[in-house]
């Protein structure tokens, strides 16, 4: 007995026949068409080309229905009410096109917010709400309870920021402890004796770093010298006020290690503008790598967030919690961009 062949695609082709030309199951064709990750690209595009040539297309809003499902991601930013970092901060502005771009790819829109859902006045969240499918936190900020509160009801969340050991909630980010070790044994290496560092450890990724700062001395021997630490916010214009108090203490100092890219290029403007030349009598390290430290007079030395991968990895892994899939804390290698700041290249 013959075994009948499936019609030519036509505009009333079903996902069924669609399935049958492209020799797979139903279900792979739906994950297809949603972009999902579990099918692989090559048969992917085959089942795209197939539908593409049929005019094929998906009812988002009856399928998102049926699965209960908004293809909507919150992006937060949950800024501290005294106002210490902004939306405009440029890692912020360069993790979101990121963000933007990886989500888009996955046929996900993003709703951008800055008020935390354990802040004062705020009665509802948008997964409560179903506003969106799952939270990406940009921050850990200070109130660490009450993020650790919020996602043990909601675990459709992956925070950007400082694996603490004592959370469960799923962080991406990079070794904040290995990359302070790495920028201050680096100022080290080329023969910095008189090493500051300049950050705000209230904030659990800086408090890391200043961490790393500290095991580079302990671990060559050096006994660290509470005189040269010094706090910083991320806000430019209180990080250049911090650096003028540093010059004003009298403390001597011949290199700091910034807890960010936007601290040290304001240290270096308060030092250029207390008649210092960098690299020359302070060698500057940063933190971050955010696209304009490569453009800044001097280019700064910095170690790398890995903005791209980091980003791409939190959408990763919290399109696979919503699925339900177990998934872990991913914490991304550190690198040292050597660029004039640190006076070695």
């Amino acid at each position: 007995m013959s075994k009948t062949l499936p019609r030519p695609v036509t505009a009333e082709t079903t996902m069924f026949e669609i399935a049958q030309l492209a020799g797979v199951s139903e279900s792979t064709v739906s994950r297809a068409l949603s972009g999902s990750p579990l099918v692989n690209e090559n048969t992917r595009n085959r089942i795209l080309k197939i539908a593409r040539s049929a005019n094929y297309t998906v009812n988002i809003n009856a399928r998102n229905l049926r699965q209960k499902r908004t293809r909507t991601i919150e992006v937060l930013i949950p800024l501290a009410e005294y106002g210490r970092q902004h939306m405009s901060d440029p890692f912020y502005l360069d993790m979101l096109g990121v963000l933007a771009d990886a989500l888009s790819e996955r046929h996900y829109d993003m709703l951008l917010t800055k008020r935390a859902p354990w802040a004062k006045g705020v009665e509802t969240n948008s997964i409560q709400c179903g506003r969106a499918d799952g939270i990406i936190i940009m921050s850990q900020g200070q109130d660490l309870e009450a993020l650790r509160s919020f996602t043990d009801l909601y675990p459709q969340v992956v925070v950007w920021g400082g694996h603490l050991r004592e959370d469960d909630y799923i962080v991406v980010g990079t070794d904040n402890v290995a990359g302070g070790k790495l920028a201050t044994e680096h100022l080290m290496k080329i023969g910095r004796k008189r090493i500051a560092f300049l950050g705000d450890p209230a904030e659990p990724e800086i408090a890391l770093r200043q961490e790393g700062y500290r095991k580079a001395f302990s671990d060559n021997g050096i006994a660290v010298d509470e005189s040269l630490i010094f706090s910083a916010p991320f806000d430019a214009r209180e990080a250049r006020a911090s650096a003028e108090k540093m010059l004003q203490s009298g403390v001597k100092f011949d290199a700091i290690f910034c807890a960010s890219d936007v601290i040290a290029m304001s240290a270096i403007t308060t030092l250029r503008n207390a008649g210092l030349e960098v690299p020359r009598d302070v060698s500057i390290v940063g933190y971050d790598d955010i696209l304009i430290a490569s453009s800044f007079g001097p280019s700064l030395t910095t170690v790398s967030q890995r903005i791209q991968d980091g980003g791409k990895t939190m959408v990763d892994l919290l399109l696979q919690r919503i699925e339900g899939k177990s998934v872990d804390t991913t914490l991304l290698p550190v690198e040292l961009i050597v660029r004039e700041s640190c006076g070695a290249q």
